[in-house]
């Protein structure tokens, strides 16, 4: 069986409890075609980059899958079907990461160091000070 991470991003109008059942939905569905489901990550409620069918936020799941590939395309033919799903990624990997992913681990660092609004930044040059540089 070869190894997978799968992320998918649900909708931002659907209740937490409502992903969770959807995370147990798609497991049974890889459990059932001979595949386990390792890690899972809920990274939370996240803002989109652009919206996706007038979804601003999405929430975000990650599986680490160890399964076959016919597991894999049942399951990915069930989120097409969805209308909760907003998206999915499946990729192949060579060996499962161990402990947080990245995206845990970047929250935690903005808890130790606060978020980038909060650090101090220089003050902008106005265009009249740029004018005036030339000048003298």
């Amino acid at each position: 069986m070869a190894l997978y991470e799968h992320v998918f991003l649900a909708r931002q109008d659907i209740a937490p409890q409502q992903v969770d059942q959807l995370v147990e939905l798609y497991k049974g569905v890889i459990e059932a075609n001979g595949g386990k489901v390792g890690r899972i990550e809920n990274w939370g409620l996240r803002t989109l980059t652009y919206r996706i069918r007038k979804n601003r936020k999405a929430y975000y799941t990650l599986m680490n899958i160890d399964a076959p590939a016919a597991a894999i395309a049942e399951v990915e033919r069930q989120m097409r079907i969805n209308e909760d799903i907003l998206r999915y990624m499946t990729v192949r990997v060579h060996e499962l990461e161990e402990g947080q992913s990245a995206m845990l681990s970047r929250r935690d660092r903005d808890d130790r160091y606060g978020k980038d609004e909060d650090r101090p930044r220089r003050p902008r040059r106005s265009r009249d000070d740029s004018n005036n540089e030339g000048d003298e």
